[in-house]
């Protein structure tokens, strides 16, 4: 390899580098001097991979006309030992006859071939960072979407895991997150709701997607609804047993504002656009109440409930309801009794009227025995 010690201004021209350089700064937002910073860094790894260098190399690129110059930094001493890192004080002084043993000084060297390799490199640099900003920018615009419904083409549906076409890049729907009673098939167009995004580990982002979570039917209200979407009124808390029954709490505090039945709609028509698009799930709207006791009796709907014994303390509901209203505040295989305790975060023990009144008894006739021991 061939170096020459030089004090004109010959150097490595890159000036399309530059010029591209500005271009995505302003159409792709990668910062100019953050993009020069990495090339001089990539610049000075290329050289000592190719010159098998162990010169002390730093590498500049001249922001404004683009050329670029290698220097080796060397330490002026009497008798040079070690040529890649020294000079002798002879050759120092023709370059600046201010130097003395001990100083350092910066020689700019040409290397030969370096120029094809500068571009190469400075290319691979650009496509890399234009790589990591495109990643990046997506990453940002799809955590800001985190917690809304996106739509997306089937790309596969194999009885695993769902991908979905969103458009710019994929969205993932693992099983857990998928409705049990659901089809899904290949180039079907479907809702989901952005669960989460991560940064893969080549910092691609990697979108989540579900249509099993409670705040899928939440989000689905607040697109449907335009009370809920304008605040008037509040989503107090969602229970889902996906593909079966969701329950939602509402409230207002507007007087004038009855929440469940502008959520319903007359005869039903502004509920049944949700209730298709969750393919026939069933939907409970109920008003939610700060009384814990008129909030579980509502929460128990269809249901209807005699009385409520609340143990605030351990947030324990004792609920009665007429005989014949057991198996339905209960419900399938416990289901309706199990949303509604998710649904208010209250434990709920149910009984009916004729199992609490013999429990009454049993507890007097206890009461009676120990009376008579007693005495």
């Amino acid at each position: 390899m061939k170096k020459n010690a030089k004090n004109n201004n010959q150097a490595i021209d890159a000036q399309e580098l530059i010029f591209a350089m500005k271009e995505l700064e302003k159409e792709k937002g990668i910062n100019k001097e953050y993009l020069l910073d990495s090339i001089q860094t990539a610049l000075i790894t290329a050289y000592k991979r190719n010159f098998d260098s162990e010169e002390n190399v730093s590498i500049i690129m001249d922001e404004n006309t683009g050329e670029i110059h290698v220097y080796a930094e060397k330490e002026v001493v009497d008798n040079v030992e070690v040529p890649q890192t020294q000079i002798s004080l002879e050759e120092a002084q023709k370059i600046d006859k201010k130097l003395d043993i001990g100083d350092k000084t910066k020689i700019e060297i040409i290397p030969r071939n370096f120029g094809r390799i500068a571009a190469q490199t400075a290319k691979q640099v650009i496509i890399q960072k234009i790589r990591e900003a495109s990643r990046d920018i997506l990453y940002t615009e799809f955590n800001n979407r985190k917690g809304e419904i996106v739509s997306g083409i089937i790309q596969k549906a194999d009885g695993g895991i769902v991908v979905l076409d969103l458009g710019k890049l994929e969205g993932v729907m693992p099983l857990k997150e998928q409705v049990p009673t659901e089809t899904y098939r290949v180039n079907d167009k479907i809702r989901a709701y952005v669960l989460n995004v991560e940064k893969g580990l080549k910092g691609a982002p990697q979108v989540t997607v579900s249509r099993a979570h409670a705040d899928f039917v939440r989000k689905l209200f607040e697109l449907e609804i335009p009370e809920i979407y304008e605040g008037l009124i509040e989503i107090k808390s969602v229970s889902r047993d996906a593909g079966s029954r969701t329950k939602i709490a509402v409230y207002s505090s507007n007087e004038n504002i009855d929440p469940v039945g502008s959520c319903v709609g007359q005869k039903g028509i502004r509920i049944q656009n949700i209730i298709n698009e969750l393919h026939g799930e069933k939907i409970d709207v109920i008003e939610w109440y700060q009384d814990p006791a008129l909030y579980i009796s509502a929460a128990l709907l269809p249901a209807q409930v005699m009385a409520v014994d609340i143990k605030e303390d351990e947030k324990f509901a004792q609920v009665i309801v007429p005989d014949d209203q057991l198996s339905l505040a209960i419900g399938k295989s416990g289901q309706n009794a199990r949303l509604a305790a998710k649904l208010t975060n209250w434990k709920i023990d149910i009984k009916s009227e004729s199992q609490f009144r013999e429990i009454l008894q049993k507890k007097d006739e206890e009461e009676v025995v120990e009376n008579k021991e007693e005495e």
